[in-house]
Formats: C-alpha cells, sequence, structure tokens
C-alpha cells in the first residue's frame, strides 16, 4: 500500500454541537476522523508544535502536526477525502493562506511526482517551512522531499523561530 506523508494546522476555533473546539481539538477531531477511514492505516502522530502564524493580517498562532499513513485510496481521492474533512470542521477558503479552522495537506504520496492545478507532490513548499519540517522529523528525519532532500537537514537549515513542541 503506499505511504503518505499529511500535515495538519488549525488557528481556529469553531462550534461544532454547542461545543467550541480549539485549534487543539480540531487536530484531535481529524485525526479521529481519519483512522477512521477504512482505506486508511494511520501509522504514526508527530508531536504537536504551537507555530506563528504565516499569512496575510493579523491572525491567532497554529496547532500543527504531521501523520504517516498507508492507504488504499489514490493521491486525488485522498485529497478528496481530506478536503471533505475539512469542510466538516467549518474549513472556508476565502483567502489563501488565510486563518482557519482546519487544514490538511498531502505533503508526500509514496513517491508520486504531480503538478496539476488540484495537486502538486511532494507540497511545493514543505521543504522551506519548520512548522511542517518539526512535525515531519518527529515521524521520520531520513524522509526524502523530492529533488530537496531529507526533511532533517532540510530543518536544519530552517528556522525555528516561533515554533513550539507542545505535550500532547
Amino acid at each position: 500500500m503506499p505511504e503518505a506523508f499529511i500535515s495538519l494546522g488549525s488557528n481556529l476555533s469553531s462550534t461544532s454541537e454547542g461545543i467550541d473546539k480549539d485549534p487543539q481539538v480540531q487536530i484531535n477531531d481529524a485525526l479521529k476522523k481519519i483512522a477512521n477511514i477504512t482505506d486508511i492505516n494511520l501509522l504514526k502522530i508527530s508531536s504537536f508544535y504551537q507555530t506563528s502564524a504565516v499569512g496575510p493580517g493579523e491572525q491567532p498562532d497554529y496547532i500543527n502536526a504531521a501523520i504517516k499513513i498507508e492507504t488504499r485510496l489514490t493521491a486525488y481521492a485522498l485529497l478528496d477525502t481530506l478536503q471533505y474533512i475539512e469542510h466538516q470542521q467549518g474549513r472556508v477558503r476565502n483567502e489563501r493562506w488565510g486563518a482557519r479552522t482546519l487544514d490538511l495537506d498531502i505533503l508526500i504520496y509514496d513517491k508520486l511526482i504531480e503538478n496539476t492545478a488540484r495537486l502538486t507532490l511532494p507540497h511545493p513548499r514543505a521543504h522551506e517551512r519548520g512548522f511542517v519540517l518539526a512535525p515531519l522529523a518527529d515521524l521520520n528525519a531520513e524522509l526524502i522531499i523530492g529533488e530537496y532532500g531529507n526533511v532533517g537537514d532540510l530543518l536544519a537549515n530552517c528556522s525555528m523561530q516561533g515554533i513550539v513542541r507542545l505535550t500532547n
């Protein structure tokens, strides 16, 4: 079965079933939903990280994590599944890099190289973002991201300013 690495991020709360769900709860809810999908085996979960927001305007800090999965889903079916979970948790796509209740990105899907309007693999900016690399290093510091090199080396050359590992 293909292996994939997915990043998870949230910096907005939402209310669901009368319960206010902060970003850490948003991530935990997404993990539960992913784990319950029959065509996905959730293999490993990184630590959670509090990270400064990257994007327009003033935004609350993010909670970020990453997971390693095996899946019978194609890359596009996995993308559709992840976007459905985002929608369930109140994700609205108004502004690029804007604040969000949930962001689920496929970082790597097996060794697939893809560059279409819907999906670019490996993720085009994963290699330069500490908030992506730190959780990935928890999963596999030797993981190769496309032509850029392994996660551990990329992280060593990336700013960790504003990134704090949480105890989850």
